[in-house]
């Protein structure tokens, strides 16, 4: 099967998925380019997933607000424009600063990203996460939580 160009114009996009706080819009899954995937991600203040790491490449384009990084052990505070690229296997993860933000999320070719949020988004109901069960869909789709 070859790869169809892609073009999704607003009134297009899926409803966002509810990850925990995060409002994930499905941009292009790796399924659908045979490449990379690419989502639109926002949430609100103090918001996002705890330090984590999958076997796939994953980056970030800041759009709007300030959006505290963990990579590597560092800290990083990026506001509008700043590029975080996460090689697979690298411990990260991020706060939504004062005011909550907004990015693109681009993953490497084998990523299971697109399919992880829809999974916790049908899954975990919204409110408090029953942990047990979303540590569940996370590593059933290769991702593990560092504490």
């Amino acid at each position: 099967m070859s790869v169809q160009p892609i073009v999704l114009r607003p009134d297009q996009h899926e409803p966002a998925l509810n990850v925990i706080g995060t409002q994930v819009t499905v941009l292009a899954s790796n399924a659908a380019t045979q490449s990379y995937g690419i989502t639109l991600q926002q949430g609100a203040e103090g918001t996002g997933p705890p330090p984590h790491s999958h076997d796939w490449d994953e980056a970030f384009y800041v759009l709007k607000g300030e959006i505290h990084f963990l990579c590597d052990g560092k800290n990083y505070a990026c506001t509008v424009g700043t590029f975080v690229h996460v090689p697979g296997g690298t411990v990260h993860g991020f706060r939504y600063g004062s005011g909550g933000g907004q990015m693109l999320e681009i993953t490497g070719v084998g990523a299971l990203a697109a399919q992880m949020f829809t999974a916790i988004d049908k899954e975990i109901s919204p409110g408090p996460p029953d942990v047990p069960k979303l540590l569940d869909v996370l590593k059933r789709n290769g991702v593990t939580v560092t504490v």
